[in-house]
Formats: structure tokens, sequence, C-alpha cells
């Protein structure tokens, strides 16, 4: 048979098999939902999100999935292993078409000759658009090294993933705590630990390089937070230890043996103490700005002494009011008693609308990563009631971020296999309530068996960063600029 011949013969029997693995005769009907992994079922998704590929979990010789909506055409996809690959021209065209509808998902499966089908699978596909990337840290789930260290960015929209910053790139220096401007992408910044170590800042395009830390700090800047405007950037200056641990469950735990919050005036190039009232009698950490710049929250427990069981440090939440003109903050009042309950509270997120603000809440300090009992609680600002998520596991849920319209959440969660932070998207309605979590979707839908890294700090952002490896190494082995200190 020559090879013309052969190549028809092929594709006549590809034909043929796709042909014969569509569901046929009498169809058995099964009283439930089949099983399928990633769990994409009984969701609200946005309607601009990626193909959600999926595996069926089922005993099987041949399966297929029809997907459909009150109005488009049926996707409908074959699969010999359980393996459902949605097209996504198909699926963008279905989702956009049908905003603020249904979408079903009917499976089939063969086993002994013999097709079944499960009960149908909906997910509500909502209006809300969810923003269009996500910039996340990817490195390996311990604590030994940062050999493999990067800073991504995902097309929500697509399976398209890029890379912002390689650590390759600058001599396997340790890149950490990236930030964005409410989303962004003009204004970022990064810090780089090592010997090419500094704050690196992208500015209309142009990176920069900078060193924060002056004469007049006992310490360096470490978690920063954007200001509305643009123009100020509030920072954590921490005097951070790590303790390792023989315990089998629980290996590290991250504490501070000081640390104030300090203003970083953009354009003026000036670092400054934010006068909080701290005067050494607390610790103030994890700075997060109110949408409209007016308040910045912040996390406080009193300074621990030279000797201290870390177990007992517990931070509540505060905040300040600020004024930008003067640069001056109010006196700090606050707003979650979390020590009262014997618990701590970090990490706090607002999201853009001003009405919700999301919290990490633990047993003590204030590194949750490391807690498995860590979950996420929230604060209606206009009301504030706390409580819990429905979204939280029986592990560490931490590092969240906010969409542009408030609608969306995106948080870092070990629920797998509790030692790898996945990202997880969930929708909040007007109302501040949320549906079931999902894991973000990814080309092939067992990718998370596999995938060894772990995802840190995921945030939105509105547009693609490019940033050139040759500018990184040309910058970075560039003396630092120094920032200048200001009294105010």
């Amino acid at each position: 048979m020559n090879l013309k011949y052969r190549i028809c013969w092929v594709f006549f029997m590809i034909l043929l098999s796709a042909c014969l693995s569509r569901p046929n005769g009498t169809i058995h009907q099964i009283n439930r939902q089949a099983h399928i992994k990633p769990d994409y079922s009984s969701l609200t998704i946005p309607c601009n999100i990626a193909p959600m590929n999926f595996v069926i979990s089922e005993p099987g010789e041949s399966f297929q999935v029809k997907i459909s909506t009150a109005k488009g055409k049926t996707i409908e996809i074959s699969s010999g292993v359980g393996i459902i690959d949605i097209p996504q021209a198909a699926w963008k065209k279905l989702l956009e078409g049908n905003a603020g509808g249904v979408l079903t998902m009917d499976v089939f499966v063969k086993n002994k000759n013999e097709w079944s089908q499960f009960k149908p699978i909906s997910n509500f596909i909502s209006t809300q658009k969810i923003d269009p990337y996500l910039v996340y840290r990817l490195l390996l789930p311990g604590y030994e090294s940062w050999s493999e260290i990067s800073i991504k960015q995902r097309n929500l929209e697509n399976f398209d993933e890029s890379s912002i910053i390689e650590n390759s790139v600058v001599d396997h220096n340790c890149v950490n705590c990236h930030s964005l401007n409410q989303g962004k992408t003009s204004r970022l910044m990064f810090h780089m630990r090592g010997s090419m170590g500094g704050t690196y800042f992208v500015q209309k395009g142009e990176l920069k390089k900078f060193n924060l830390k002056t004469k007049e700090m006992a310490n360096g800047a470490v978690y920063p937070r954007w200001h509305p405007s643009g123009k100020f950037i509030a920072f954590s200056s921490n005097n951070i230890v790590q303790q390792f641990h023989s315990s089998e469950l629980k290996k590290i735990e991250v504490t501070d043996l000081a640390s104030t919050i300090v203003l970083y005036d953009v354009d003026k190039d000036e670092m400054m103490d934010a006068g909080l009232g701290n005067d050494h009698q607390f610790m103030d950490t994890y700075p997060e700005w109110s949408p409209d710049g007016r308040y910045l929250y912040f996390s406080r427990t009193i300074q621990v002494g030279k000797q201290f069981d870390y177990r007992e440090i517990k931070y509540d939440l505060f905040r300040a009011a600020f004024d930008s003109e003067s640069r001056k903050f109010g006196q700090p009042e606050l707003v979650f008693n979390a020590s009262a309950l014997g618990k701590s509270a970090s990490f706090a997120r607002i999201s853009p609308d001003g009405k919700s603000l999301v919290f990490t809440y633990h047993n003590f300090g204030s590194f949750p990563i490391w807690h498995k009992e860590a979950d996420l609680y929230l604060i209606n600002l206009e009301t504030l009631e706390v409580r819990p998520l429905k979204s939280n596991s029986d592990f560490a849920e931490s590092y969240h971020s906010w969409s542009a319209n408030s609608r969306w959440l995106v948080f870092s969660s070990k629920r797998d296999d509790g030692l790898t932070a996945r990202p997880y998207l969930v929708y909040f309605d007007e109302n501040g309530n949320e549906q079931k979590p999902f894991i973000l979707p990814q080309k092939d839908p067992t990718f998370y068996d596999h995938f060894l890294k772990t995802y840190n700090i995921p945030e939105f952002s509105d547009s693609k960063i490019e940033l050139d490896p040759g500018e990184i190494r040309r910058v970075a082995e560039e003396p630092a600029n120094q920032a200048k200190w200001s009294k105010n």
C-alpha cells in the first residue's frame, strides 16, 4: 500500500472510530453526576475564562461530552481515555453568546459495550468578566533553596503563560514580593535578594533598580502595597527569622522580631516613617490601602522581647487615616480584635468597590502559608460583620487578591495535597456572598497531578507585562539608586 492510500486509510479509520464512539442504542441512565477532575460542577464561571478541560474519572472504554446552552451550537467531544479537551474557539463563542445563562455538560460513558448517561453538570455563566491576566511567583514548595524561582503571568482567557522574570537570568538570586498598583501593569515592582539585590520598579515600560533601605532604617523594606494614586508605596520594614521544628506536621515557622510601617514617595524617591505611634511598642506589618487611598490597614501585635513564645504572638487588624498632601497618618484604630479570640489576623485585602475586606485568620504569627489551619475571613466594611468564607478547606488558604470589578477573588490553597499551593478562583455577588471555588483551568487537565511547583501571591492584572531578559540582566548588574530619608 503506497503512502497516499495509507494516509487515506488511517484517516478513514479515525473517522470510523469517532463515529463508533458516539452514544447509540439503548442508553442506561445513571442517577448521579459523573466524577470529573478537576471538579468543575455547580460553579459560577466568568464569561471569558479559558476552556475548563477535565478528566472523566469513571471506568469506561469510550467517553463523550456534549456541552450546550440555551442558544448556540452544541460542542461534542469524544475521548478514548476520558480526557476532555474543549476546542477554544467554540468554547469562547458559546460563553460569550450565553453570558447570564446556564452551561450544561452531558457526560456519556461506554463500558462493556453499553452506553450510560449521567445526570447533567450545570454551571452558571456570569456576565462579570475576570481580569485577563494573573501574575504569580512559581517556586518549589520548600524553604531550603531558591535555585528555581520565576514570576510568571497567565492569560486567563486562554492557556498562554509567559515569564516576567526568571531568576536564572540573574544568577539564581531570589525574586519575590511582586506588587502591581490595583492590577495595573503600568506600575509594577518586585524585590530581589542576593548578589544583585534591590527593589526593581517597572514604570512606563522602563526598569529601574533601587536600594530603599537607608541608614536611618533598622531593617529593609519588605511587604509592599501601592497607594491607588501610584505616588506612594507602603512597606512593612521587618526583621524576619525562620524557626525549624522536628514536628512531622509543621516544619517551619516564620516570625518577626521587629517590624514597622514605612512610606515611600515614588516621585521624590523618599523613604519615611509612617508615624503610626509604634515607638517600638508594637510590630506592624502587611499594609493595605483602602481603594480611595484615605486609609491604610495593617496587622499589629505587641513587640516581642528577647525571650518569647512564637505561639503567643497574635496580630489584630488596624487602620489609620492618610492625608496624601501632607503625607501624614492619623492615629491607628482597631478594626478587628483577633487576639481577643485567641487568633491572629494578617494579609488584609480590600475589594476595589470598598465593600469587603478578606484576611487570613490563623492560630498565631503573621505568616499563614505554613499554617494548616489558616482560613480566609471576610469583613463587610459597611456593617463590620465578620464571617469565614465558604471556600475554606482543611488546609492552608492564603495569598488572596481581588479582581478589578470586585466580583472575583483568587487565592492560594493547599487543599489538594497539603503541600503545594494552587490558585483557586471564586465568584462574589453584589452582596458579598461567594460561590463554589474552582482551580485555575489548564490545557492538560492532569497538569496539577505532576506539576511540582507552588503558586505564591497570585494577583490579577489588566494586560500583559513584557520585560526583556537582557534588559533585566543589564539593570541588575548596575548599582542601585539609593533612596533618601525624609523626616516627613
